[in-house]
């Protein structure tokens, strides 16, 4: 054991997070990938990037001005994780425009979309921007004049600004000239690319340059020194305080007008910037060194989703993989009969997310359907789920909503929803207190011939048909009558303010998820102990929780075999003789976000499988309402499975965790075909749709006269 207590026993958060980013970049750097691919994967590191600064950056700044010295569970006071957080995000703040300055915007070039900046602007692209400016941004923008030493305005999060500065008016005598400043908002609607003609391809600027070009029109007297973007992050990580709050919409709505003026911690300029700029913005937004961050290349790469988008380059993307139907659904019929008739199992975006749409509006057309109760924590625009729900209201049906108004960053969205559904008729309710709903659940009640019969969706993903398109999860229908008293219970118990109830097969959290996955772990230690194979598999977002990782390295030194999943923040430390020599990390970073939670334990040959909507983090297990739902009908199970294994045989996009804290790629041996795991499950299920197809083809049999029997 004298190994393991030299090595580190759990790797920090916020490092284990950027390490996810850099795996994220690694995409964009692989030239493999198709090129608009890569672009992609560069707006994705920029978007996670200011998820990072506004939530976990943000905690560890809080953290610091309350002067807590507290150590995390990887041992490191806030201060020490600040340092380290901040040098490896400035590397790979670094590393991303490197990736798109050198190696992705060249490629653009090549293939004829081709950025033109003001030196490079020829005479008809001048003449072109000039009326652009002209009438679209000129009576748009308005600059505004700084003093440094006055108040200040508050300035969008996220949001490109300008600043210019200009030539100061000669001081009084025995006075120091004062910093003449002005700072102009680019908002609302103002396009980032603007495009432009070009003998091939397509040609954009960026609006930022278009603005610089024609600066001297705001200021037609002064002298501009100095042009210079800036875009500052603020600090999202901003809890609601419940105990005080008669009005939650009210309090979310505090909230969320607190995030538009607290802390700045980042300011993104261009690495050209003067150090009087430099200094000036530091002054404006009272920072310190460690939030000003040099950008060699253009600010915000989360805006290039667009760029990426691009029509007429199809050539440069993936080929399009279209979610298929599920081969044993028919949406033109009742779902509900379907239902019946046995479980399903659906693995999103392999398998088309309609049939989850269609059952919340065959419902709220359905005269048999009395109830529907549905759990939402993030919903789409648009979204037809809430446009379904507020139609079965109007249809006299009992409709129940819990809306999660703590969801982060989705608030202002499902306040809006929220009060909709209201008027509507719906009841809606709004979280419960002192924690997040998170759990995935739809019930449906419907009266049948038999009786009252509930009809349930279990979920790993939320329900947004958009996202439902992009990253991967797995929905669950059944009318099974255990759980459907489970899920009803389950939901009173939110809704009710009664006392928890005991469950029959689900789990909830934050009362018995965590009881029952230990439960787990130990059943399979005691099988090890008897010399029979123990075995677990979890595919999960993110293990954090230090009690769940001691619980793994138990098991791992009972000689439990157990391979993890992780596609982002991993706190524990594999491969450590004496400690966690059987456990295996990998995660996989492809073209969908894995998002479904799997829970797979051997249990002596007859296997536990579990969908769930918990990671494996403290604040799902502990402060989230959450769900895990037994699989075990043997055909979804093997589906299950099947979605586990298939991840495990990677060997073209995921990366292995190892005992240095670092990931390596996982290659194929010699002579072995990569395996592209959500390649793999693309085809399995699309194949699997066309041999429905066949097999549902009308087929014409000749007419054959029966032989006379003989008397």
């Amino acid at each position: 054991m004298s190994s393991s207590r030299k090595a580190p026993r759990l790797i920090n958060r916020e490092i284990s997070w950027l390490d996810f980013n850099t795996r994220v970049l690694e995409e964009a750097g692989d030239e493999s990938v198709p090129l608009l691919e890569r672009l992609k994967f560069i707006a994705i590191t920029g978007n996670n990037l200011d998820e990072f600064f506004m939530v976990r950056m943000g905690s560890l700044h809080l953290l610091l001005s309350e002067k807590n010295q507290k150590k995390d569970a990887a041992g490191l006071t806030p201060a020490r994780q600040l340092e380290q957080a901040t040098a490896k995000a400035r590397a790979l703040v670094e590393a991303q425009t490197q990736c798109f300055r050198e190696e992705i915007e060249p490629r653009l070039q090549l293939e004829g979309i081709v950025r033109i900046t003001p030196e490079t602007a020829n005479a008809e692209q001048r003449q072109q921007l000039s009326r652009y400016f002209q009438e679209e941004l000129a009576s748009v923008l308005t600059p505004a004049a700084v003093d440094l030493s006055g108040p200040k305005p508050q300035y969008a999060n996220l949001k490109l600004h300008l600043l210019v500065r200009l030539k100061s008016a000669p001081p009084a005598p025995g006075k120091r000239p004062r910093p003449r400043l002005a700072i102009l908002p680019l908002m609302g609607q103002i396009d980032r690319f603007i495009s432009l003609r070009v003998e091939q391809g397509y040609g954009y600027m960026l609006v930022e340059d278009v603005i610089a070009m024609h600066i001297q029109s705001f200021f037609p007297d002064d002298d501009v020194l100095e042009v210079l973007p800036f875009r500052i992050t603020r600090n999202a990580d901003m809890a609601v305080s419940e105990d005080g709050a008669l009005d939650l919409v009210t309090e979310m709505s505090a909230i969320l007008h607190e995030r538009k003026v607290s802390a700045c911690v980042r300011i993104e300029f261009p690495a050209s910037a003067t150090r009087i700029a430099e200094q000036q913005l530091a002054r404006l937004f009272q920072t310190g060194p460690e939030a000003l961050y040099r950008v060699n290349g253009p600010l915000d790469l989360s805006a290039y989703f667009a760029l990426a988008g691009l029509p007429g380059y199809d050539h440069l993307r993936e080929p399009d993989w279209k979610p298929v139907r599920p081969p044993d659904l028919d949406l033109a019929k009742p779902l509900f009969e379907q239902i019946a008739a046995k479980p399903r199992l659906l693995h999103h975006p392999y398998e088309s997310f309609d049939p989850v749409v269609a059952l919340v509006e065959q419902a709220a057309d359905d005269p048999q359907v009395i109830a529907i109760k549905q759990i939402l924590y993030r919903t789409s625009k648009k979204s037809p789920i809430v446009a379904a729900l507020m139609r079965a209201a109007g249809h006299g049906k009992t409709v129940t909503v819990i809306v999660e108004l703590k969801a982060r960053f989705d608030e202002a969205r499902n306040i809006e929803w929220a009060r909709a559904m209201e008027e509507a008729g719906v009841q809606v309710i709004y979280g419960v207190k002192g924690f997040k709903t998170h759990a995935k659940l739809l019930i449906i009640v419907r009266r049948e011939p038999d009786g009252i019969r509930r009809y349930m969706h279990f979920g790993t993903g939320n329900y947004n048909e958009g996202t439902a398109r992009l990253y991967t999860d797995v929905s669950f229908l059944t009318c099974d009558p255990d759980l459907g008293s489970d899920a009803g219970l389950f939901f009173n118990t939110i809704t009710g303010f009664s006392q928890p109830q005991t469950f029959r097969r689900i789990a909830a959290a934050p009362l018995t998820i965590r009881e029952t996955l230990v439960q787990h772990i130990e059943s399979e230690v005691e099988r090890a102990r008897q010399g029979e194979p123990a075995r677990i598999i979890a595919k999960l977002n993110s293990l954090t929780d230090p009690g769940m990782i001691r619980a793994l390295y138990s098991a791992s030194c009972e000689g439990v075999q157990i391979d993890l999943i992780i596609r982002g923040i991993c706190c524990l430390l594999p491969g450590v003789k004496g400690l966690s020599e059987n456990i295996r990390v990998i995660s996989i970073i492809d073209r969908f976000l894995e998002h479904s939670r799997i829970i797979w334990f051997r249990h002596g040959g007859d296997p536990r499988v579990f969908i769930s909507s918990a990671d494996w983090m403290t604040r799902n297990l502990d402060k989230r309402v959450e769900l895990m739902t037994p699989v075990d009908d043997p055909a979804l199970c093997e589906t299950l499975e099947t979605i586990l294994h298939t991840a495990l045989k990677d060997t073209h996009k995921a990366r292995e965790l190892r005992k240095d804290a670092r990931y390596h790629r996982l290659r194929p041996v010699p002579g072995e075909v990569p395996l592209r795991s959500q390649e793999n499950l693309y085809h399995h299920a699309a194949s699997g749709s066309r041999g429905a197809a066949r097999s549902k083809r009308t087929t014409f049999e000749p007419h054959r006269p029966r032989k006379q029997k003989k008397k």
